[in-house]
C-alpha cells in the first residue's frame, strides 16, 4: 500500500497552551522511529466560516499501515493521547494511503 498519512485537524480548548502540546507531540515523533516525519501549521486565513473553529493541522507520515498500527497501540502514544484529549475541544482525524499526484 505504502506510504500512510495521519491527518488530525484540531479545535483547542480555550486556554490550552498549543505550543506545549507541539512540543510533546514532536518529542514523540522523534522518540519513535516508526514516525517517518512530523509536521505541523496553524491556519492563517482566520475564516471563521470555512474553518469552523479548527486552527491546526497535524500530519504524521508512516511507511505502512502496520507502523501507523504499532503507533496507534504504542504506550507512549497512549500516554500523549490523554493530553491531548484533555486539550482539545473537537478534532477529525483522517488516515489515508498518499496518492503522490505532482512530485
Amino acid at each position: 500500500m505504502g506510504e500512510i498519512k495521519h491527518l488530525i485537524i484540531v479545535k483547542f480548548k480555550e486556554g490550552v497552551v498549543v505550543q506545549q502540546i507541539l512540543e510533546d507531540l514532536t518529542k514523540l515523533a522523534a522518540e519513535l522511529d516508526i514516525i517517518k516525519s512530523f509536521e505541523w501549521g496553524k491556519d492563517i486565513a482566520n475564516k471563521e466560516i470555512l474553518t469552523q473553529g479548527f486552527s491546526h493541522v497535524l500530519v504524521l507520515t508512516f511507511n505502512s499501515a502496520e507502523d501507523l498500527a504499532i503507533y496507534v497501540n504504542h504506550p507512549s502514544h497512549n500516554a500523549f493521547a490523554i493530553t491531548f484529549r484533555a486539550a482539545i475541544e473537537k478534532m477529525l482525524l483522517l488516515d489515508y494511503p498518499v496518492v503522490l499526484a505532482k512530485p
